[in-house]
């Protein structure tokens, strides 16, 4: 079974798909992470080709993100990273890359997976998608608790990523046919949390 979750940034959605995946016992997969590692790559190497270090990397997730074997959690995390990682979420031959490693991860088991594009291009097959969203403020401002920044420049930050994501060409954010959609400006992570796990026990009684 796979449970797909996507949704702005801020929204909740890496958390709540962690912890769903921790309840059913399935496996979790945080696309973000694959764009943040290649991110990381490209920052250390300006000169390369980016889809060409999208496709030679090896990017191993479970616990631990590891990038050709080396534990990169901490570092993909950084302002920087998060900012290079969605100029290169523009790019289609990075994401075209990643499609095929993603689709590769989870051909199969059992799933969570949450990013931007999963139910609507990674896996519209899916057997649950939920799309999650929270008011710009809410979001922010749980971005700015999370990297301990400054709100403003959180608020800034997210507004432009949010234009970005939800405009370029190739696999807009948007929620896809058939998603729930859920807005967890005023819920806990154990509410949404509780909402998705009763969305998808509902399938698996089916």
């Amino acid at each position: 079974m796979l449970i797909a979750i996507d949704g702005p940034a801020g929204s909740g959605k890496s958390t709540v798909a962690r912890r769903v995946a921790q309840e059913l016992g399935f496996t979790y997969l945080d696309s973000g992470a694959m764009y943040r590692c290649v991110a990381l790559l490209w920052l250390a190497t300006p000169a390369r080709d980016p889809a060409a270090l999208a496709r030679a990397a090896r990017i191993e997730l479970g616990e631990r993100v590891l990038l050709d074997g080396r534990d990169v959690g901490e570092e993909i995390r950084s302002p920087e990273v998060s900012e290079a990682a969605s100029q290169l979420a523009a790019e289609p031959r990075v994401r075209a890359e990643l499609l095929a490693k993603q689709r590769a991860l989870i051909a199969t088991g059992d799933w969570v997976a949450e990013g931007r594009d999963i139910a609507t291009v990674v896996a519209p097959e899916a057997a649950l998608k939920v799309f999650l969203t929270a008011s710009s403020e809410e979001r922010a401002r749980r971005r700015a608790t999370e990297l301990g920044a400054d709100l403003q420049t959180v608020r800034a930050e997210l507004t432009l990523r949010d234009a970005r994501d939800s405009t370029r060409e190739h696999s807009p954010l948007r929620p896809a046919p058939g998603a729930v959609t859920l807005d967890t400006s005023d819920l806990s992570v154990q509410e949404v949390v509780q909402r998705v796990l009763e969305l998808a026990r509902g399938i698996l009684a089916q």
